[in-house]
């Protein structure tokens, strides 16, 4: 199949999170089972020129009647032969930041950017005479090519357009006096889906024009169809439950992979977990803490955001964490970057608690060391579409620690203490209490069931999250019921 994936980023080009990892993983992965898979995407600032070959002839879009002119490079993903193909605007693109600055956190222009990125998507094709089998589009920035498709570009009408929801919590909410510039008929902001409380709602509309839908693990498909997670899209998705499908990312094995992870002072694997003990000694050392091989490390990696549980954890006077530390024989180190106060809350229960340490930012090497030196990790995610850091830990063989809320209840089966089962453990309600009982089981269990939490660490090594099963979900998806029924003939 042809499929061209439109996307606001891709690594190693441009990052703000999972999207990201996912959109690039996943090319490399249907390229690798024979399809022709290429990605477009603006050149943003940060992304040199150096390198790429610019199309003969700049892309004419016609938007709000008139028509604006974008050149086109093309690079390559790398480890693959997936085509990139940039979008440069200078208007829209080559400033600082994907979505907004420091100063601007959200491009009041956003919705003008992205539209442009979107109808983009289909002069591309016109102008290398390539008609893709599929559109598909990732998160509210590009929902607009499911919406075109249907609504205004009757060559591509046999194109199936499939939109990834890779997070239902961000939505493209922004005045309705954007809408002239998309370029649609009035009529469209209420038959296309776009309105919402007077406003236009992006994802809104790319999941009412979408032919197909999917999420980014099978309990979140579930999830954003109930009204506690459904972000007041629930109706909508449960309208379209029939064609909403939830799809595990696949965790990428080059990079996160104990046995040969340049990150680490020693290496290891299930089947000799020495090199363990050398990795927990140095994040006991890089934190500043006793080296202690008997003592339990819980580690964490997070945005410190409301998402990821953080008022439950670490909340001034209520958090969990500091009297964990307290009451507990352990140690708790975190990285993480984020909301203020969680930053400045981190900086003082380091400074008051000997055995929790946190460091505010982000370092890829640190964050590898605390995969690998810790005994567990702490992920009380208020919701978790997909979640990563879990699918890593369960490769290092850190048990996770975790609200059994979307990929995470997917990817951790809980611990049963009696027949020692398990890979992790698990609560329900994202409370203080639950998360400080749930790190106490654990903690139970790592000085009263060794052999136990040895057998799940081997057992979660050996978990398999490759994105080449993903990827055939996804083929499946593309070919739809009628297609995957030819296909089995065949």
């Amino acid at each position: 199949m042809h499929v061209l994936m439109v996307t606001s980023e891709a690594t190693p080009f441009a990052k703000s999170g999972g999207l990201a990892d996912a959109v690039s993983a996943l090319s490399r992965a249907l390229s690798h089972l024979g399809h022709d898979v290429r990605i477009v995407m603006p050149r943003y600032g940060a992304i040199p020129i150096q390198g790429l070959a610019a199309l003969p002839k700049p892309l004419e879009v016609a938007m709000d009647g008139s028509v604006e002119r974008a050149v086109v490079y093309q690079g390559q993903l790398p480890d693959s032969g997936v085509p990139v193909y940039f979008i440069d605007h200078e208007g829209y693109f080559s400033r600082d930041g994907i979505y907004g600055s420091k100063a601007e956190p959200d491009f009041a222009d956003n919705p003008r950017r992205f539209a442009f990125l979107s109808r983009s998507a289909f002069r591309l094709c016109e102008a290398l005479r390539w008609k893709p089998d599929v559109f598909h589009a990732h998160d509210w920035p590009v929902a607009f090519v499911p919406v075109y498709k249907r609504y205004s570009e009757p060559f591509f009408e046999s194109t199936t357009s499939v939109l990834s929801i890779h997070n239902l919590g961000y939505q493209g909410i922004y005045p309705k006096t954007a809408f002239p510039y998309f370029g649609l008929p009035w009529e469209l902001f209420h038959g296309a889906g776009f309105e919402y409380f007077d406003s236009v709602n992006l994802l809104k509309a790319g999941i009412s024009s979408a032919d197909r839908l999917s999420t980014v693990s099978p309990t979140y498909a579930r999830e954003i169809q109930t009204p506690q997670l459904g972000c007041t899209l629930d109706g909508l998705l449960r309208a379209r439950s029939s064609s909403l499908v939830g799809i595990l990312n696949g965790v990428d094995g080059g990079d996160w992979n104990p046995a040969s992870d340049k990150y680490l002072p020693e290496r290891y694997g299930a089947d000799d977990m020495t090199g363990k003990a050398a990795c927990k000694a140095a994040l006991q050392k890089e934190f500043g803490l006793s080296i202690a091989p008997g003592k339990p490390v819980i580690g964490m990696v997070s945005r410190l955001t409301d998402q990821k549980g953080i008022g439950e954890l670490f909340g001034p006077t209520y958090g969990s964490a500091a009297k964990l530390c307290l009451d507990m024989d352990l140690q708790f180190v975190v990285q993480g970057t984020g909301e203020s106060w969680c930053e400045a809350e981190l900086g003082s229960l380091s400074s008051r608690i000997p055995n929790f340490k946190a460091k505010v930012g982000y370092s890829e090497r640190l964050a590898h060391l605390i995969e690998a030196g810790s005994d567990f990790f702490m992920m009380p995610s208020r919701y978790e579409p997909c979640g990563l850091n879990q699918m890593y830990s369960l490769r290092y063989g850190t048990l996770p620690i975790a609200r059994r809320t979307g990929g995470l209840a997917d990817t951790i089966s809980n611990y049963n203490q009696e027949t020692g089962t398990g890979t992790g453990f698990l609560f329900d309600q994202l409370t203080p209490r639950a998360i400080y009982d749930t790190a106490g089981w654990a903690v139970w269990a790592y000085y009263n069931r060794p052999d136990q939490l040895a057998a799940m660490r081997r057992r979660a090594m050996k978990l398999e999250f490759s994105w080449e099963a993903s990827a055939r979900e996804y083929e499946a998806l593309y070919l739809g019921p009628e297609g995957k029924k030819s296909r089995a003939k065949e």
